[in-house]
């Protein structure tokens, strides 16, 4: 500060000094002074760059103001990777091998995350359910065991936690095949605190069609969002929990935008006409994702922002440029996707470096103004929307739709019947229903052969 005081107070007095000692007539002595004014001018912007306050310490500014509530990140999947669930053994201060922990979360200003529970398809009609309760379990256990982190089920939950200054953990479903086709589950999971599902992940659901083909299961012909799909998101609606349409075909995302009362929103896709991959989004849903103020959550991955294995921060712009220019920035949010994919734009490596890309926005004229909706103002808009649904609703009953037997096909469901006396001339409990498989027919004649020789 003191140099800045001396080149000011030096460029004063020359200016003072240049204005007495001439003696020329008042039009020269004007221009003179606006000579000296543009003088001034540049040297007020030098003064920025002496006394530090730099565009970095405008983002700083503007994200203390406003911190990032992010909509997508896979720590709980890490977790279960590298350490079995087993929380005793790190520390969530500063976690290895990992782009995301607490310290990096608070050096990027994100205050909410939304912590993204995924199990692998391949355990749909199987243990999809169980391993999900053990995804919600080590998301619940990090976000209360660590005063850093707030488990958080609301809107008004979430704001609150801004205040304390602590970092919302909400809980996300990443893929239908957790519930196992049934609506008990879905409410079971709100009631663990679960306040978002996507519908499907890279594999059909029998009521729902992903974006990806790497599963050949549940093929469908012109039937995107089954009858039992559409029960479904009533459901969500129903209960307060958000419609989320990453990962879904482009056919389910407009089913489910058409047939939810609520805001949905894509927590972690990006802009089809910038990277023609499949899990983004193309123009023509943006527009009808805007119809239902909704909000697309840009996706980091650089597979999804350039079509490569390299992107840069420019490039990610360009995403954000784009969808503003088809519906405003609005309808805009941020997913990183931490921790679910491999590789990030140079740059933006971890959670830590958000503020790189919100520079790169501030300097390509977007306004605080919007860059305030996108960290986090839109997102908590279409929560309160979701919650305001919910509360229209509460005098509708939770919904008993089942899906039938032909439409799941899944041979590890068990038929319920009441068991008849032995000798009885009704079914067998021990008959095959029609979609159970011969080695559990099998299996059960050998249990019933065995009973009868013991008591001979």
């Amino acid at each position: 500060m003191q140099l800045l005081n001396k080149v000011v107070n030096t460029f004063l007095l020359r200016t003072q000094q240049n204005m007495l000692t001439r003696k020329s007539a008042f039009s020269a002595s004007s221009a003179i002074w606006m000579k000296s004014l543009g003088h001034l001018v540049v040297l007020s912007s030098l003064c920025c760059l002496i006394s530090g306050y730099s565009e970095r310490d405008r983002v700083h500014d503007l994200m203390s103001k406003y911190p990032l509530i992010d909509g997508h990140n896979d720590l709980a999947l890490q977790l279960r990777i590298r350490h079995n669930n087993r929380l005793s053994q790190v520390d969530l201060h500063n976690i290895s091998k990992v782009a995301t922990d607490i310290t990096r979360l608070q050096a990027g200003h994100v205050q909410a995350q939304m912590f993204a529970v995924y199990v692998l398809c391949g355990a749909q009609d199987k243990d999809a359910v169980r391993l999900t309760l053990e995804q919600i379990d080590v998301v619940r256990r990090m976000c209360t065991e660590y005063q850093d982190f707030e488990l958080v089920t609301s809107a008004q939950e979430l704001r609150n936690s801004e205040m304390r200054h602590k970092i919302a953990c909400l809980i996300s479903i990443e893929g239908g095949h957790s519930i196992d086709s049934s609506l008990p589950a879905l409410r079971m999971f709100y009631q663990l605190g679960v306040r978002s599902m996507a519908l499907t992940h890279s594999c059909n659901t029998p009521w729902a069609e992903s974006s990806s083909k790497l599963y050949n299961v549940y093929q469908r012909q012109n039937n995107s969002l089954t009858h039992f799909g559409k029960a479904v998101v009533e459901e969500m609606n129903r209960l307060g929990m958000i419609v989320d349409l990453s990962h879904t075909s482009w056919d389910t995302a407009w089913a489910a935008l058409k047939h939810s009362k609520a805001p949905v929103i894509f927590s972690h896709s990006s802009s089809f006409s910038i990277c023609s991959h499949g899990r983004n989004v193309p123009d023509w849903l943006l527009l009808d994702l805007k119809k239902k103020h909704g909000l697309i959550m840009v996706n980091l991955h650089n597979n999804f922002i350039s079509c490569s294995d390299e992107a840069n921060i420019s490039r990610v712009a360009d995403h954000f440029d784009h969808i503003k220019k088809v519906i405003g920035a609005e309808s805009i949010g941020i997913g990183g996707d931490f921790e679910g994919a491999v590789s990030f734009p140079q740059g933006l490596e971890d959670v830590s470096k958000y503020p790189a890309l919100i520079q790169e926005l501030l300097q390509r004229n977007w306004t605080e103004i919007e860059l305030a909706d996108v960290l986090r103002k839109n997102f908590l808009r279409v929560f309160e929307e979701v919650e305001r649904v919910r509360d229209q609703m509460t005098l509708s009953q939770p919904s008993e739709v089942q899906i039938s037997l032909e439409e799941v096909q899944n041979p590890c469901r068990l038929v319920l019947r009441r068991p008849f006396p032995r000798g009885h001339s009704h079914q067998s409990p021990f008959s095959r229903a029609p979609h159970e498989p011969k080695g559990l027919l099998i299996h059960a004649i050998v249990l019933l052969l065995s009973s009868l020789l013991m008591i001979e």
